[in-house]
């Protein structure tokens, strides 16, 4: 993977979401240049200095697995910013000696099929 190593920029860290693209162009869409890699490029990192902020972006794996996808614990030495989301802010917690339980109950996936109902809460404007 090649870096452009001469722009301020915003590092995304791909761990297997269905939006990470979405997320790289709406960072663009601010003006804010932004690069995509996998974890596996982030141990081939050298230059930190024009990296002003990272993302942790989501995907199908879970820490609880025997086997997770990480990232170089000396990336939290760096003053950089990062968020997590949802893959990525359980391997956060993780990493600082968080406990992450597995639900019990199967969520998020699959279509879901909704009934308007005639009572409603929500504000009419919905």
């Amino acid at each position: 993977m090649q870096f452009q190593n001469e722009k301020d920029k915003i590092l995304i860290i791909d761990f297997g979401s269905q939006v990470t693209k979405l997320i790289a162009r709406r960072i663009r869409e601010l003006g804010v240049y932004s690069e995509v890699v996998t974890p596996l490029d982030l141990f081939k990192i050298k230059n930190f200095n024009k990296i002003k902020g990272i993302i942790f972006s989501g995907g199908p794996s879970t820490v609880t697995s025997k086997k997770f996808q990480s990232v170089p614990k000396k990336i939290f030495e760096k003053k950089i910013p990062i968020l997590g989301i949802c893959y990525g802010l359980q391997l956060i917690a993780k990493l600082f000696g968080g406990k992450i339980k597995p639900s019990k109950k199967r969520r998020e996936l699959g279509r879901e099929i909704l009934f308007k109902k005639k009572i409603h809460y929500l504000p009419k404007i919905f």
